[in-house]
């Protein structure tokens, strides 16, 4: 079985969001890091090289693949803020709709900057995308 390709690492978070060139991308990502460990009660940690996550969960799917992944995370891509576990609830689809310019794909919403969306509505989606993994996908009880 192959192992998973992002895996927690040592790397300090602050430190990678300070190497983020574009400079609203890593002013974003600043304010994403406090705005998530202050919902989550978490400190941030690195996942594989771009991925900054909060709390994890872990996963078997009937394949037999496991593995953990981190309950809520963005990335400060190139493109967009990635953002990750945010709807994955079924009730986060009607806080979407009010979120405010983004796109959105299975397991994760992209959001050019920060001013584009109702930061209310995104510490919403936030918590309730971190109940959601802490409640229902982890199955750590399972391993």
């Amino acid at each position: 079985m192959a192992e998973n390709k992002t895996q927690p690492t040592n790397v300090d978070p602050r430190e990678f969001i300070s190497a983020v060139e574009h400079p609203t991308r890593r002013a974003d990502a600043e304010v994403l890091l406090e705005l998530m460990e202050e919902i989550t009660g978490k400190p941030a940690v690195m996942w594989g090289p771009s991925i900054v996550g909060f709390d994890e969960y872990f996963y078997h799917y009937e394949s037999g693949h496991k593995g953990t992944a981190p309950i809520v995370g963005f990335s400060p891509r190139k493109a967009s803020l990635s953002l990750y576990g945010l709807g994955n609830a079924p009730e986060a689809s009607e806080l979407l709709s009010k979120l405010g310019k983004h796109k959105a794909s299975v397991g994760c919403v992209y959001v050019n900057k920060l001013a584009d969306v109702d930061v209310d509505v995104l510490k919403e989606l936030i918590a309730l995308g971190h109940r959601y993994g802490v409640n229902v996908l982890d199955q750590s009880n399972e391993k």
